[in-house]
């Protein structure tokens, strides 16, 4: 491992907390994805109101803006109901939690509409032929929609991920130990903030190289078998 004086592996250390940050963020922001894109879709208008008011809030404001209320408006909402309850000690939210939840739901957010459009792609006569077949709504949906959904979506989600691997430094403001804050406490103590920025350029670049190689092997895989004109 390089030593880069002395803090290789602190910059190591932060690189693993930023792909556990953006792995744990894909998995939930793909959940409030699904979520918002049937809602978008469904016939509740009850339903589309809160979907359309969840993406036009979360596409609206800066990504950073989201980490910081969401990071400080927990701790006062936590606060606020452990006192009804006699609680008076100061409770703070995790910035792992904290970066995980902002990040989710800007990513959910984006995702919406990438759902929201690779399932309006997909022609109506199929969900019609599996209700004829006698399959209800919701395993029409897992096993016939779905799977269609993802290979139509996988190129969009990617560049999602690309850009949520790159947001995960924002989350160092409210002092995640990540490739940021590493790097910033590095140039704090050697006064050499080319070298240690330059190193978490490359990091970053490296672990995008990677994700877009992974990204590849994904589309390439979910399109096996498909016959292209």
């Amino acid at each position: 491992m390089i030593d880069l004086r002395g803090f290789g592996p602190q910059l190591w250390e932060g690189t693993l907390m930023t792909l556990e940050l953006a792995m744990v963020s894909l998995l939930v922001g793909l959940v409030f994805g699904l979520l918002g894109a049937s809602a978008k879709l469904s016939g509740s208008q009850l339903a589309r109101l809160i979907a359309n008011t969840y993406t036009t809030v979360l596409r609206g404001i800066p990504e950073l803006l989201t980490v910081l209320i969401i990071y400080f408006g927990a701790t006062t909402v936590l606060m606020s109901t452990a006192s009804l309850f006699g609680y008076e000690e100061y409770i703070e939210i995790s910035p792992f939690i904290a970066g995980v939840i902002a990040l989710s739901l800007a990513f959910g957010a984006y995702a919406t509409e990438v759902f929201r459009g690779a399932i309006i792609a997909i022609p109506k006569g199929q969900s019609e032929a599996g209700m004829v077949l006698g399959m209800g709504r919701f395993r029409v949906f897992f096993r016939l929609i779905l799977p269609q959904v993802w290979r139509l979506a996988l190129p969009g989600l990617g560049n999602l991920f690309l850009v949520l691997l790159k947001d995960t430094a924002l989350v160092s403001v409210v002092g995640l130990e990540d490739i940021m804050r590493k790097s910033t406490v590095a140039v704090g103590f050697t006064k050499e903030p080319f070298l240690f920025y330059m190193t978490a350029a490359f990091i970053y670049l490296t672990l995008t190289i990677i994700s877009m190689v992974g990204i590849h092997y994904l589309e390439k895989r979910a399109n096996r078998g498909l016959v292209r004109s």
